[in-house]
């Protein structure tokens, strides 16, 4: 009898929750918190980099396509070869056009077919007229998800004695570079062609062909 007046006097001293377990309780739902606020930020900066990756492989395929669709006959050796506009800089990242207005590169350029690029989608162009109008319509698939991406379509020749500008047999590189960020204080393995000549750290995709 006395054991169970001692348990009723216990309960009825036990009221409500104590300070200590609720700044326990804040404590650990505010480590959780955190947690899924760090998953959140790696998988945004994680789908970011996997957009740009897959926007840029497409981009670089179309590039490929393009340069087998234009390749004619070599008059010199026995093989194919492209314009060598199609290694011209100023063709890619609207080199060759200027905005007046502070709008996205996507926003001046691709909207329309500005004056200076040659239409070609109805067939009747040059070569040359050909790998303008491509350098331009790569630049504006490659903006159009990721506004900093730059392109570069480069030849490494075989022969440099030749009267070709990217003899027959030769590798061209198609490259599509970004800048990327580092979060958490982890440094990126960075490949180092996708740095050359760059400030900050770049990602990017290359491909090459050989026609």
């Amino acid at each position: 009898m006395a054991t169970g007046n001692i348990n009723l006097h216990t309960v009825h001293h036990q009221k409500g929750v104590g300070m200590i377990e609720v700044l326990v309780t804040l404590f650990i739902l505010s480590i959780g918190i955190l947690g899924v606020a760090s998953m959140q930020f790696v998988s945004s900066f994680s789908n970011s980099d996997a957009l740009n990756r897959s926007q840029s492989v497409m981009v670089a395929q179309q590039i490929s396509e393009r340069l087998r669709a234009s390749a004619r006959v070599s008059l010199i050796g026995d093989g194919l070869v492209v314009d060598a506009n199609y290694f011209n800089e100023d063709i890619y990242n609207f080199g060759n056009l200027s905005c007046d207005s502070s709008a996205s590169a996507y926003d001046c350029f691709c909207l329309a077919v500005p004056a200076g690029i040659p239409d070609c989608s109805a067939g009747q162009c040059s070569a040359q007229e050909f790998a303008t109008f491509d350098g331009y319509e790569a630049s504006c698939s490659a903006v159009s998800a990721n506004p900093t991406v730059k392109l570069d379509v480069a030849c490494d020749d075989n022969n440099l004695i030749d009267a070709e500008a990217c003899s027959t047999g030769s590798r061209l590189s198609i490259i599509l570079a970004w800048p990327v960020e580092n979060w958490q204080n982890i440094d990126r393995q960075l490949n180092e062609e996708c740095n050359v000549d760059e400030s900050e750290p770049h990602d990017c995709v290359r491909l090459d062909v050989v026609l």
